[in-house]
């Protein structure tokens, strides 16, 4: 008898992506901003200037500009409150952690010389947690840079466009034995394997996070998650160029 593929929470199959959507213009005074929605998961990313870069950056000599990020989940994005780290005087390390790599996979994909001497703040803020909010922060967060970056343009404190290409980031694992794309929170909770996979258009690599959760995946089921990665990002970065301009 051939074997029944898990019946996945929302149900979906395994290759699927959940619902996925862009709303640009999200936060009017912010330079670039987007809510962008996946599944139940909702971010608001939203892109704000400074005239200037980072005192490491002019004590060291570097010229060029800088890009980062900041990420925060609202107390009441998930079902039991979550407290406000700003309470406790610092972020968490998940939190830290996030950050770096928005901040990592938005600069691998633009020419900070280009950007010129000033400092781009990329803020992601979960206003509804259900898995992946990483990677839908990315994704998200790619539009209101492209978006910030043709407003500067506009007015003409950017003559050149210091994006290279565009960049997006999902969710797979391995969930009862089976390799699933983009998993909601149940699914992570139950999965075996879970990995995030940030990807340029291009088709190279940002970043690679994968851990086993219980007994290690073999080659081939790798090969199935960074196959499964690599289709559900091809269609990310196909709705962020419909709305990313």
């Amino acid at each position: 008898m051939k074997p029944t593929t898990p019946r996945r929470a929302d149900g979906r199959k395994p290759d699927q992506l959940r619902p996925f959507s862009l709303h640009p213009g999200f936060a009017p005074a912010a330079l670039g901003s987007v809510l962008v929605a996946m599944g139940q998961t909702r971010v608001v990313c939203a892109v704000s200037v400074e005239d200037e870069v980072p005192r490491w950056m002019k004590s060291s000599g570097q010229t060029g500009g800088w890009l980062t990020a900041e990420y925060s989940m609202l107390p009441y994005s998930t079902a039991d409150r979550c407290r406000r780290e700003v309470t406790s005087g610092k972020p968490s390390g998940r939190t830290q952690e996030i950050q770096r790599l928005i901040g990592r996979s938005l600069r691998a994909v633009v020419d900070l010389e280009k950007l010129g001497p000033r400092t781009l703040w990329i803020d992601c803020d979960v206003l509804q947690a259900d898995g992946g909010t990483r990677t839908a922060s990315i994704t998200g967060a790619f539009v209101a840079l492209r978006l910030a970056v043709d407003a500067l343009m506009k007015r003409g404190d950017l003559k050149v466009d210091p994006i290279r290409e565009a960049v997006a980031a999902v969710s797979v694992g391995v969930v009862h034995g089976v390799p699933m794309l983009d998993l909601c929170y149940t699914e992570d909770l139950a999965a075996q394997v879970d990995m995030n996979l940030v990807m340029t258009a291009s088709g190279k690599f940002v970043e690679v996070q994968g851990t086993a959760e219980d007994q290690p995946f073999t080659p081939d089921e790798l090969t199935a998650m960074l196959d499964l990665g690599r289709s559900g990002i091809r269609k990310l970065i196909k709705a962020q160029r419909q709305n990313g301009r």
